[in-house]
């Protein structure tokens, strides 16, 4: 009982604006198909400009496995626990341990109509594992999406980035550049690159990249859910093209 009024007094704190806004998005969200997905793209590919447009449009969660892993050992649920022993002792959360506490946030009401899996699965081991977890859930996976882009056009957009560190505006030479080269258009300050927003540090990534993750696209393929997205485009070109196909 005292959870249950605990719970009352947290809704009646919450303003009715609030209130209504949920209830009125759950509604709209009740007529929506349920969509269970997977985002596969190397880094600066755009799949996380996409996920949150996609999220809101079909009223999916986004889960990524960073976040579901601090939630967890926030919450101290016994997966959150034995995470956290791992984590202190500095080994890698096992990929059961990770499936599992996938397996408890897809109870949230907010999942109730499907999610956007980003960064998992990295390995053929854990799409199988997921894969086996969905099958005791009576689901599957429907559509996993590759933003597919060739390299170059990866290092053209990443090391073209340039930053104002203090308030955070970004410019990119081609696409965005500053009103005066390597200067701020508002301070005048100087602008700087993110040490990881070099050639060197980008073909590393992306090396790794398509070595771990090339099987799990082949695993996709074979199942034929693996849909290749053309990355290139401008982001509202991909948006069209990403809302196509997880509408069918």
């Amino acid at each position: 009982m005292a959870t249950d009024s605990a719970a009352s007094v947290d809704m009646e704190d919450v303003q009715t604006v609030d209130l209504m806004s949920e209830l009125l998005r759950r509604m709209k969200c009740a007529s929506k198909p349920d969509k269970r997905l997977v985002f596969i793209g190397p880094p600066g590919s755009g799949k996380g400009t996409q996920s949150p447009v996609i999220k809101d449009e079909f009223c999916l969660c986004h889960l990524s496995t960073g976040d579901m892993l601090r939630a967890a050992v926030a919450s101290k649920s016994p997966l959150g626990v034995k995470a956290k022993e791992a984590m202190d002792k500095g080994e890698l959360v096992s990929d059961d341990l990770v499936v599992g506490i996938m397996d408890e946030a897809m109870n949230r009401p907010k999942c109730q109509k499907g999610f956007i899996l980003d960064g998992f699965p990295r390995t053929v081991t854990q799409a199988e594992k997921l894969d086996e977890m969905l099958n005791r859930r009576g689901t599957q996976i429907d559509k996993v999406l590759n933003f597919a882009i060739d390299d170059s056009v990866l290092e053209e957009r990443i090391t073209g980035r340039w930053i104002h560190s203090s308030s955070g505006r970004s410019y990119h030479t081609k696409f965005a550049p500053p009103k005066v080269p390597g200067v701020d258009d508002v301070t005048g300050e100087p602008l700087i690159q993110r040490k990881d927003d070099n050639a060197d540090v980008l073909r590393s990534r992306l090396d790794a990249f398509h070595k771990q993750t090339q099987p799990v696209i082949d695993y996709y393929a074979k199942k034929g859910n693996l849909v290749n997205i053309p990355a290139e485009k401008a982001p509202e070109e991909v948006t069209k093209v990403v809302k196509k196909v997880v509408s069918t």
